[in-house]
């Protein structure tokens, strides 16, 4: 169990829902108000060398990499196949190991004012054969942060997570609506609605902040203050 309280977990509705953008994105932001903060991916898939997420997060921030990141400490496992990190590492020859990442989370929270964790694919997503990413937080008692989207079937995916996470006691800190593709106003609107009902249901007195479609040449600054109060 983890005592520290400078750990938020970012987890989706399901892969590329925009965990990623929306993890740099509440890290500038944080870093904007004067904290120190840094980023980790608990474990990459689909690339060699470097985490391409951590890449990103630090582009969004406007940082370089940091020594943390070129331990290894930020993301403490990387395979190259694009497939769930449990085939991943198996494939691999290894397994992973979940005290490796929880120690590696521990070591940055013990310096960084906040630590924004960004999990992999969705809550069910397995790590190892016996654990899942929901189990994982679970256990360390992690605040969320569900990004979700109007796309077609992210009612269904979003209210499972949601009750998902209610039925295992995790605290929810609110919903990032990714709005990058978002089409059609009619539906946009209506699934804001229909979430907003649901974490009511659930009782989940959080909130949504639209992460608005980005233009190609800038990234907005995000006030991300409703979710992290």
């Amino acid at each position: 169990m983890h005592k520290k309280n400078n750990i938020i977990f970012i987890t989706g509705i399901n892969t590329d829902i925009g965990k990623t953008y929306i993890t740099g994105l509440i890290a500038r932001y944080l870093k904007q108000q004067g904290y120190s903060v840094i980023t980790q991916k608990i474990a990459q898939t689909g690339c060699i060398g470097e985490s391409e997420d951590i890449l990103k997060h630090r582009e969004l921030m406007e940082i370089t990499l940091t020594e943390e990141d070129k331990a290894g400490l930020t993301c403490p496992y990387i395979f190259e196949p694009p497939m769930s990190p449990h085939l991943a590492s198996k494939l691999a020859g290894t397994e992973i190991d979940i005290n490796k990442i929880n120690a590696a989370t521990d070591e940055l929270a013990e310096k960084y004012d906040y630590v924004i964790v960004e999990g992999v694919g969705g809550l069910y997503v397995p790590l190892t054969e016996k654990t899942k990413v929901i189990d994982l937080i679970k256990e360390r008692e992690y605040p969320v942060i569900l990004v979700s989207s109007p796309a077609l079937g992210s009612i269904n995916h979003t209210l499972m997570s949601i009750e998902l996470l209610k039925q295992n006691k995790i605290k929810l800190l609110g919903i990032a609506y990714n709005l990058h593709n978002a089409t059609n106003g009619n539906i946009t609107t209506d699934s804001r609605n229909i979430f907003a009902t649901n974490l009511k249901q659930c009782n989940y007195h959080c909130n949504i902040v639209d992460i608005p479609s980005i233009p190609t040449a800038t990234t907005p600054d995000i006030d991300f203050s409703t979710l992290l109060a």
